[in-house]
Protein backbone atom coordinates (compact mmCIF):
# COMPACT_ATOMS: atom_id res chain seq x y z
CA UNK A 1 0.00 0.00 0.00
CA UNK A 2 3.05 2.74 0.89
CA UNK A 3 4.48 2.06 -2.77
CA UNK A 4 1.25 2.78 -4.31
CA UNK A 5 0.22 5.52 -2.00
CA UNK A 6 3.85 7.40 -2.95
CA UNK A 7 3.17 6.60 -7.09
CA UNK A 8 0.00 7.95 -6.54
CA UNK A 9 1.26 10.65 -4.72
CA UNK A 10 4.57 11.57 -7.49
CA UNK A 11 2.31 10.82 -10.20
CA UNK A 12 -0.54 14.10 -8.90
CA UNK A 13 2.92 16.31 -8.01
CA UNK A 14 3.77 15.41 -11.48
CA UNK A 15 0.52 16.96 -13.00
CA UNK A 16 0.40 19.56 -10.71
CA UNK A 17 3.60 20.74 -12.09
CA UNK A 18 3.06 20.45 -15.06
CA UNK A 19 -0.46 22.42 -14.97
CA UNK A 20 1.54 25.18 -13.20
CA UNK A 21 3.96 25.31 -16.04
CA UNK A 22 1.12 25.58 -18.66
CA UNK A 23 -0.29 28.21 -17.42
CA UNK A 24 2.98 30.48 -17.39
CA UNK A 25 3.55 29.38 -20.36
CA UNK A 26 0.40 30.93 -21.59
CA UNK A 27 0.28 34.20 -19.47
CA UNK A 28 3.57 34.83 -20.67
CA UNK A 29 2.56 34.59 -24.35
CA UNK A 30 0.45 37.48 -23.72
CA UNK A 31 3.39 40.02 -22.00
CA UNK A 32 6.15 41.52 -24.00
CA UNK A 33 9.64 41.81 -22.47
CA UNK A 34 9.45 45.20 -20.61
CA UNK A 35 6.49 43.78 -18.73
CA UNK A 36 7.87 40.86 -17.16
CA UNK A 37 10.25 42.94 -15.25
CA UNK A 38 7.72 45.66 -14.24
CA UNK A 39 5.79 45.94 -10.70
CA UNK A 40 3.02 46.95 -9.53
CA UNK A 41 3.93 48.98 -6.57
CA UNK A 42 7.27 49.22 -4.77
CA UNK A 43 5.72 46.89 -2.29
CA UNK A 44 5.26 43.88 -5.58
CA UNK A 45 7.88 41.85 -7.63
CA UNK A 46 7.73 41.65 -11.55
CA UNK A 47 6.93 38.45 -13.37
CA UNK A 48 10.44 37.93 -13.76
CA UNK A 49 11.11 38.36 -9.68
CA UNK A 50 8.15 35.59 -9.36
CA UNK A 51 9.79 33.27 -12.17
CA UNK A 52 13.40 33.70 -10.17
CA UNK A 53 11.98 32.99 -6.73
CA UNK A 54 10.30 29.77 -7.95
CA UNK A 55 13.13 29.04 -9.48
CA UNK A 56 15.50 29.47 -5.91
CA UNK A 57 12.46 27.82 -3.80
CA UNK A 58 12.38 25.01 -6.41
CA UNK A 59 15.73 24.36 -5.87
CA UNK A 60 16.14 24.86 -2.30
CA UNK A 61 13.67 22.24 -1.50
CA UNK A 62 12.75 19.80 -3.95
CA UNK A 63 16.27 19.24 -5.76
CA UNK A 64 18.48 20.25 -2.56
CA UNK A 65 16.31 19.12 0.55
CA UNK A 66 14.80 16.04 -1.24
CA UNK A 67 17.42 15.59 -3.31
CA UNK A 68 20.18 15.78 -0.61
CA UNK A 69 22.33 18.41 -3.25
CA UNK A 70 24.23 20.95 -1.72
CA UNK A 71 21.88 24.45 -0.71
CA UNK A 72 22.98 27.31 -2.74
CA UNK A 73 20.21 29.63 -3.07
CA UNK A 74 20.74 33.49 -2.97
CA UNK A 75 16.83 34.51 -2.08
CA UNK A 76 18.05 37.96 -1.99
CA UNK A 77 19.21 38.05 -5.56
CA UNK A 78 15.89 36.66 -6.54
CA UNK A 79 13.97 40.11 -5.51
CA UNK A 80 16.54 42.55 -6.24
CA UNK A 81 16.93 41.54 -9.64
CA UNK A 82 15.07 43.98 -12.13
CA UNK A 83 16.17 42.84 -15.92
CA UNK A 84 18.64 40.67 -17.52
CA UNK A 85 17.02 38.16 -18.31
CA UNK A 86 14.95 37.61 -21.19
CA UNK A 87 11.21 36.12 -21.33
CA UNK A 88 12.92 33.26 -23.45
CA UNK A 89 15.36 32.74 -20.87
CA UNK A 90 13.13 33.03 -17.84
CA UNK A 91 10.98 29.88 -19.21
CA UNK A 92 13.82 28.14 -19.97
CA UNK A 93 15.53 28.03 -16.27
CA UNK A 94 12.23 27.63 -14.95
CA UNK A 95 11.81 24.67 -17.39
CA UNK A 96 15.34 23.34 -16.68
CA UNK A 97 14.48 23.94 -12.63
CA UNK A 98 10.98 22.04 -12.94
CA UNK A 99 12.78 19.27 -15.03
CA UNK A 100 15.17 18.98 -12.57
CA UNK A 101 12.82 18.80 -9.50
CA UNK A 102 10.46 16.25 -11.01
CA UNK A 103 13.11 13.71 -11.74
CA UNK A 104 14.49 14.25 -8.14
CA UNK A 105 10.83 13.55 -6.92
CA UNK A 106 10.73 10.46 -9.53
CA UNK A 107 14.15 9.03 -8.39
CA UNK A 108 13.23 9.64 -4.90
CA UNK A 109 13.81 6.95 -2.01
CA UNK A 110 11.39 5.28 0.65
CA UNK A 111 13.56 7.22 3.09
CA UNK A 112 14.00 10.72 1.28
CA UNK A 113 10.20 10.23 1.17
CA UNK A 114 10.43 9.98 5.30
CA UNK A 115 13.23 11.37 6.25
CA UNK A 116 13.04 14.69 8.12
CA UNK A 117 15.24 18.09 7.12
CA UNK A 118 15.17 21.78 7.57
CA UNK A 119 14.54 24.20 4.82
CA UNK A 120 14.66 27.92 5.82
CA UNK A 121 14.42 26.94 9.35
CA UNK A 122 11.07 24.52 8.94
CA UNK A 123 11.06 21.07 9.42
CA UNK A 124 9.54 18.50 6.98
CA UNK A 125 9.65 15.13 5.76
CA UNK A 126 10.28 14.45 1.69
CA UNK A 127 6.72 14.26 1.24
CA UNK A 128 6.26 18.08 3.29
CA UNK A 129 9.17 19.31 0.80
CA UNK A 130 6.94 18.45 -2.18
CA UNK A 131 3.32 19.96 -0.78
CA UNK A 132 5.66 22.71 -0.10
CA UNK A 133 6.75 23.02 -3.57
CA UNK A 134 3.62 22.38 -5.50
CA UNK A 135 1.27 24.85 -3.16
CA UNK A 136 4.22 27.17 -3.34
CA UNK A 137 4.59 26.71 -7.33
CA UNK A 138 0.63 26.71 -7.31
CA UNK A 139 0.56 29.73 -5.34
CA UNK A 140 3.10 31.91 -7.65
CA UNK A 141 1.37 31.01 -10.64
CA UNK A 142 -1.75 32.34 -9.54
CA UNK A 143 -0.10 35.58 -8.66
CA UNK A 144 1.45 35.49 -12.46
CA UNK A 145 -1.64 35.07 -13.94
CA UNK A 146 -3.16 38.12 -12.29
CA UNK A 147 -0.57 40.21 -13.01
CA UNK A 148 -0.55 39.47 -16.71
CA UNK A 149 -4.71 39.84 -16.74
CA UNK A 150 -4.26 43.20 -14.97
CA UNK A 151 -1.61 44.41 -17.85
CA UNK A 152 -3.66 43.02 -20.58
CA UNK A 153 -6.99 43.56 -19.70
CA UNK A 154 -8.06 39.83 -20.76
CA UNK A 155 -8.85 36.25 -19.83
CA UNK A 156 -5.79 34.01 -20.14
CA UNK A 157 -7.82 30.88 -21.56
CA UNK A 158 -6.25 28.34 -19.07
CA UNK A 159 -9.30 26.10 -19.68
CA UNK A 160 -10.25 27.00 -22.70
CA UNK A 161 -12.73 24.26 -24.60
CA UNK A 162 -13.59 22.31 -21.09
CA UNK A 163 -16.71 22.35 -19.59
CA UNK A 164 -15.69 22.82 -16.16
CA UNK A 165 -19.32 22.85 -15.14
CA UNK A 166 -19.69 18.74 -15.14
CA UNK A 167 -21.03 17.67 -11.88
CA UNK A 168 -18.78 15.10 -9.94
CA UNK A 169 -20.16 11.62 -10.35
Amino acid sequence: MENEAIKEFVENTMYRLDESSRMIAIAFESINEKQVWLRPNDSSNSIGNLILHLCGNITQYAISSLGGKEDVRNRDFEFETTSGFSKQELLIKLSDTIAHAKATIENATSEQWLKKREVQGFHFSGIGVILHVVEHYSYHTGQIAFWVKQLENKQLGFYDGLDLNIKNQ
